[in-house]
């Protein structure tokens, strides 16, 4: 296993002149010895560029790649000694399972009586030890993409092991099988796993650390929690959740914030740095959106233009202004009635402050007591 550095840039173009030029902007980010890291983003972003650069199959226009220190942009995915996991199985048909998990031990010379063992752990892993004397060529996609998985975790001196959205042809009531086995495997044999994918669900499940991207930039790092509690950027709320995050339009002005034409007072710390914003954004999950009483501290009315039983909770879309909040609420109240007038706490210690994209303030905040809405 090996600690891997990044600090590069990377365009498809000879000339690049602007930001749009290039398929990874300017990055630094580093992934640790041992390490579970998820590359999570819409198509396009550049993750499996970036996995692409990692292995070596891309060389950075810009920049280095290292493993353990050792300067690595200029050698082979051989020398830099990593498995790759394709979007597509990639096995040999006229091989049997047994066969093909053993075929990257055989070619690097190891004894026979260690890739049997080998090969029998990894088999045992994936559930697969039923099937090792059956040619590939018979076995249904998800069990030859299972083979593609194991010939990535079977080799034991890999730098690192690259997954690029692996579960693609996999059904999806075996996906979440699929995933709690790698992570089972990674705890078992504490490899280094990078995986990229487009599902948050598989990011968040399985990956200790996930990189979010969109446009080539990567804009958060941080573990499931952090990214839903805390997003720092934009983006990372609108991505991650479903529904995603709450921006509603506010402003400071004469010593409260202004919502949708109504004053939230809010606590006198945070006064000084949204005073110095001037108009911002206030981001606040659905999850957090809670209905209460007029007047109430923290809250706007809002008039009520969908409501849907999702079988676990009512997803209520409501207009406060020009701006569409969705809320996620309890079962155990009553649905209100489509076009009601209904009052939602938008302001408290989950509301996230956004200037521009960036995050000006964290999650955290408590409006001040008394409050209501003018």
């Amino acid at each position: 296993m090996a600690r891997i550095d990044l600090d590069l840039a990377h365009s498809y173009l000879s000339d690049p002149k602007q930001d749009s030029d290039y398929a990874l902007l300017p990055l630094q980010m580093s992934f640790v010895d041992g390490g579970a890291y998820a590359l999570l983003g819409p198509s396009g972003c550049g993750k499996t560029t970036l996995l692409n650069i990692i292995s070596g199959l891309v060389r950075p226009s810009q920049g280095a790649v290292r493993f353990d220190g050792a300067d690595m942009t200029a050698r082979s995915p051989q020398e830099r000694n990593i498995a790759q996991v394709f979007q597509f199985p990639v096995v040999y048909d006229t091989m049997t399972v047994a066969d093909n998990l053993a075929f990257p031990l055989r070619n690097r010379g190891v004894a026979p009586d260690r890739i049997k063992t080998r090969v029998g752990r990894i088999a045992e892993m994936l559930e697969l030890s039923g099937q090792l004397n059956q040619r590939a060529a018979h076995l249904a996609a998800d069990a030859k993409q299972k083979i593609s998985l194991g010939r990535g975790l079977v080799r034991e001196d890999v730098s690192a092991v690259l997954f690029d959205e692996p579960l693609t042809v996999i059904d999806p009531h075996l996906k979440w099988q699929l995933r709690r086995k790698l992570k089972e495997i990674h705890h078992e044999l504490k490899l280094t796993l990078i995986y990229v994918t487009h599902d948050q669900v598989e990011a968040l499940t399985f990956a200790d650390q996930v990189v979010v991207m969109t446009r080539g930039q990567a804009v958060q790092i941080g573990t499931a929690a952090e990214l839903f509690e805390r997003p720092r950027h934009r983006f990372v709320g609108h991505f991650i959740g479903s529904p995603g995050m709450n921006f509603i339009p506010a402003r400071w002005r004469e010593g409260a914030i202004e919502v949708a034409g109504h004053r939230l007072p809010i606590a006198p710390a945070l006064a000084e740095r949204l005073s110095a914003a001037g108009e911002f954004m206030l981001g606040i999950r659905p999850e957090y959106v809670t209905q209460t009483e007029a007047g109430a501290s923290g809250a706007l009315p809002v008039e009520v233009s969908q409501v849907q039983d999702i079988g676990t909770y009512w997803l209520l879309a409501a207009r406060a202004g020009e701006t569409v909040l969705r809320a996620r609420l309890n079962l155990a109240s009553a649905a209100p009635d489509v076009g009601a007038t209904v009052w939602l706490k938008v302001l408290g210690p989950h509301s996230c402050f956004y200037g521009g994209d960036q995050q000006l303030i964290a999650a955290g905040v408590e409006p001040e007591q008394p409050g209501a809405s003018a």
